[in-house]
């Protein structure tokens, strides 16, 4: 049965059944549900098998929506949302009671965007509740960002996905929370670091907690292809430590012209936004191409290069 379907009304009619839908973002596919179903959200969570510590991402139509669901919204919070949504984005910001805990893993927070996707955006003006919507794929698996990629995952489970096409900006939202009023990098993602910086200031980060993280993506592994995956600043010097093996190499622009590799080069011209938009699906084909190992270069260490390194290092076996 193909469950890839544009039928946004289909659509409308699961969630509002407490079913699940897998959704178009900028960002990635993500599986969506009505936030206040206890039963589509558990089902989010045993689809996935992802543990209930790890919260989800609630999805609103607006920056208008945000008080339907928050207490109250710091100033920073809000020269933030203006600049970026809809957009690659996420706020984890203080809940009021109608959130159930469910969701924001018994945190008093929870995180939230506008994604800007045409599709999605028309799909949530249209319902009367926001949709949680953490990446459609297995727990710990490479995220889709194509709806190819969330129906070889879950074609058995889920009744539909919603064919917004293939993601523009290809990895996760960037999370920001705020502690004492102050912004705090959770999570790299989509939109830079100095994009943000530009908005509101010098801005750490705290991105990596294994015990009851404040918002997804914290976890050391995490968007991991089955491959053994390698994270190295000299993709050539690694490749001859697996002679003999079966390699797939993922570099930013520079080819080795090795013929006896699997190679894909993220951005011939050296665009850290085509990189970024492609390093997914890349790394779903190397993944299927039954190879040994996967070695995959190191970016420069800024912009959405950041970001890069952050999933591929969180993709790695050799941390």
């Amino acid at each position: 049965m193909n469950i890839i379907s544009k039928d946004i009304q289909k659509a409308i009619q699961l969630l509002t059944k407490e079913e699940l839908v897998a959704i178009p973002t900028e960002t990635v596919y993500g599986l969506a549900g009505n936030i206040f179903s206890e039963k589509a959200i558990k089902s989010i969570f045993s689809t996935k098998k992802r543990p209930f510590f790890n919260p989800l991402i609630v999805h609103i139509p607006s920056v208008e929506s945000l008080k339907d669901i928050i207490t109250h919204v710091p100033k920073k919070a809000k020269l933030l949302a203006d600049a970026f949504w809809p957009g690659s984005m996420t706020l984890v910001l203080k809940k009021n009671a109608k959130i159930p805990d469910l969701i924001t893993a018994g945190k008093g927070t929870v995180a939230v965007r506008v994604p800007n996707h045409p599709l999605t955006l028309e799909l949530l003006k249209q319902l009367p509740f926001p949709l949680a919507a953490p990446s459609a794929n297995p727990f710990g698996s490479i995220s889709p960002t194509k709806p190819e990629h969330v129906e070889r995952y879950f074609k058995n489970d889920i009744q539909m996905v919603l064919d917004g096409g293939s993601c523009k900006n290809g990895i996760e939202s960037t999370i920001i929370g705020f502690e004492n009023d102050k912004p705090i990098i959770y999570r790299l993602g989509a939109l830079a670091l100095e994009d943000i910086e530009a908005v509101v200031g010098k801005i750490s980060i705290k991105n990596k907690k294994e015990e009851s993280p404040d918002a997804p993506g914290m976890l050391a592994r995490h968007y991991a292809p089955s491959t053994r995956t390698f994270l190295v600043d000299n993709v050539a010097d690694e490749v001859k430590k697996h002679l003999g093996k079966k390699i797939g190499v993922l570099v930013f622009k520079n080819s080795l012209n090795d013929t006896s590799l699997t190679e894909i080069r993220l951005s011939e011209k050296g665009s850290m936004q085509e990189a970024a938009s492609k390093l997914y699906d890349s790394l779903h084909e190397l993944d299927h191409q039954k190879l040994d190992v996967i070695i995959a270069e190191r970016f420069p260490e800024f912009g959405l290069g950041k970001s890069i390194n952050d999933r591929l290092q969180r993709a790695t076996f050799s941390l």
